[in-house]
């Protein structure tokens, strides 16, 4: 399983369900890798927490941060699980700008309710799969984690509502800071 295998199965796991719902993709995703071989199944383990390390970056946690009211560690990778869940083209595009997730739908609603963003589910897709695929746990060596250094530049910014709203404009609008 490659970056493209796993972001089509999200795609398709999407495309089975109310895609807003991200417990209901995280379902469907599970369901679908669990009928792939096993190999395939602990490859994608890989895949996925390359794409969260892919993601650890302190713009997208200065998002986060804005959009679930606060946001530590474990909730920053929640947050990147639910954004797993969103799909390729939003999950890349908030990566490369994480002020785009001005423009969903969903985060729209969430700035209205208050509702936060997390879907801890999204990071046991794989676990989730293999344990109903073959009844046994992921081997432990099935993955590595190699999280970048966040950037230095961001550091104390996400209590300072002026300079989130410089760096995040659209966010903090909608967020109304």
């Amino acid at each position: 399983m490659d970056k493209n295998d796993f972001w089509n199965l999200i795609a398709d796991a999407r495309s089975r369900v109310d895609p807003a719902d991200s417990r209901a993709v995280v379902a469907a995703a599970t369901d679908l890798l669990a009928i792939r071989p096993p190999a395939e199944i602990v490859a994608a383990q890989q895949v996925l927490w390359d794409l969260m390390a892919e993601s650890y970056r302190n713009p997208l946690w200065a998002a986060a941060y804005l959009i679930n009211g606060g946001c530590s560690d474990d909730g920053f990778d929640y947050f990147r699980g639910w954004l797993l869940t969103q799909g390729r083209e939003t999950f890349e595009a908030a990566v490369a700008d994480p002020d785009t997730l001005a423009g969903l739908p969903v985060v729209v609603a969430a700035a209205e309710t208050e509702a936060e963003l997390e879907r801890e589910g999204a990071l046991s897709i794989v676990w989730d799969a293999h344990l109903k695929a073959t009844g046994m746990r992921l081997p432990e060596d099935a993955f590595t984690i190699r999280y970048p250094a966040l950037d230095p530049e961001w550091d104390a910014v996400f209590d300072d509502s002026a300079e989130m709203a410089a760096r995040l404009p659209r966010l903090a609008a909608l967020y109304e800071l």
